[in-house]
């Protein structure tokens, strides 16, 4: 039996599943937590993975700059897991990226091993910028982090901005 898998920008239809799939790994402090509101507020940050039309995992690009967007609040339901919803999701972020013109991506994590699979390298955290931080103090393991930083370029030169074409063009009005 084949199964078809889809990652696709979420919507606000997709807000109450988000919330259904992230809050199990929040309360385990595998994540950082977020209500519906920050998830409505975020929403054009997550893409989500349909797997035979089932909502299967989530995955958040937060941009810092024009060369540096993270990988977040990646989560894969555990009926799912296995069957490559996790590398499908992040293969979703570095396209997005590029076709954005961010350069790096970089994540912090408990699976160090999934993100090496996918070319990632390690990285000191104190590699990356202050801002990325800003998140980080409101973790329950802020004193004492023990997630690893990995980063994987994305271009060897810095990317400059795309020529960003019009959603809606109108003329003679």
């Amino acid at each position: 039996m084949t199964h078809k898998i889809c990652i696709r920008a979420a919507g606000a239809g997709d807000v109450e599943a988000i919330d259904h799939l992230l809050k199990p790994f929040a309360e385990k402090n595998i994540i950082l937590g977020r209500d519906k509101d920050n998830i409505f507020q975020h929403l054009q940050e997550f893409l989500v993975a349909e797997y035979d039309g089932v909502l299967a995992g989530v995955v958040c690009v937060h941009i810092y700059g024009e060369n540096l967007a993270e990988v977040r609040s990646l989560v894969v339901d555990p009926q799912f897991q296995k069957h490559g919803v996790g590398r499908l999701l992040v293969e979703g972020c570095e396209q997005w990226a590029v076709g954005l013109g961010v350069a790096k991506l970089f994540a912090l994590t408990y699976v160090t091993g999934f993100f090496l699979k996918l070319g990632y390298r390690i990285v000191s955290k104190e590699s990356l910028p202050h801002k990325v931080w800003t998140v980080c103090v409101h973790c329950a393991r802020f004193a004492d982090c023990d997630e690893v930083a990995v980063e994987k370029v994305l271009s060897d030169a810095p990317i400059r901005p795309m020529v960003v074409k019009p959603i809606i063009e109108i003329d003679g009005f």
